[in-house]
């Protein structure tokens, strides 16, 4: 079995490992959420490289000039659009857009169970390994840097860690996993921990 077979093998163990949907709640336990809310469909993809130096994670940094989460790290990813075909699709496009990543450079694996956000988003990761090594392009508007992290230091439950700060006059828990300059924190963080949770031990 080949370095790429294994990592497969490996990823697809944990997309289809039993779970729950995550959300921005799981710390918070204290808030009540209305079971009438309506929640809208988003996608984020999660591209995975086997390179020369390991396994690599792609996450975007976001532009300090956007209104919602500057300059925070993120997936490359966004809202479910009327054109896309699936929330795969929408995962593959805002990825192509967002970073410059061609579509047919993704493998597909599967899904991981959804997260729900505080700003009202139902948001599918898509778990996909790329065929090949690419050059990012950030989409000047929306992201201000593309990089790497080791895959398994986001895939290493005791690597992460709890912190919390007031939001809106609460106090609000979220989980963190910190490398170099680059904090990885709140509905990223979350969902990766999901997937570290469910990596094959």
């Amino acid at each position: 079995m080949t370095g790429r077979d294994a990592l497969r093998e490996q990823l697809c163990g944990a997309i289809t490992a039993p779970g729950n949907p995550s959300s921005d709640y799981d710390l918070n336990t204290d808030v009540e959420l209305p079971p009438n809310r309506k929640l809208r469909a988003a996608a984020v993809l999660l591209p995975i490289s086997l390179e020369p130096h390991g396994v690599r994670l792609y996450l975007t940094k976001r532009s300090s000039r956007l209104k919602h989460h500057p300059g925070q790290v993120a997936f490359p990813g966004g809202k479910l659009d009327e054109g896309d075909s699936g929330l795969e699709a929408t995962a593959l496009r805002e990825a192509q857009e967002e970073i410059g990543l061609p579509p047919a450079t993704v493998e597909i694996l599967g899904t991981l169970p959804s997260h729900e956000t505080v700003t009202g988003f139902d948001v599918t990761p898509v778990v996909g390994l790329l065929h090949d090594a690419f050059e990012p392009v950030p989409e000047p508007g929306e992201v201000q840097e593309v990089f790497t992290v080791p895959l398994e230091l986001v895939t290493n439950p005791s690597r992460f860690s709890i912190e919390r700060r007031r939001w809106r006059g609460t106090w609000r828990s979220f989980y963190t996993v910190p490398h170099g300059p680059y904090y990885i924190w709140g509905a990223t963080a979350r969902m990766l921990r999901s997937l570290a949770d469910r990596m094959p031990k």
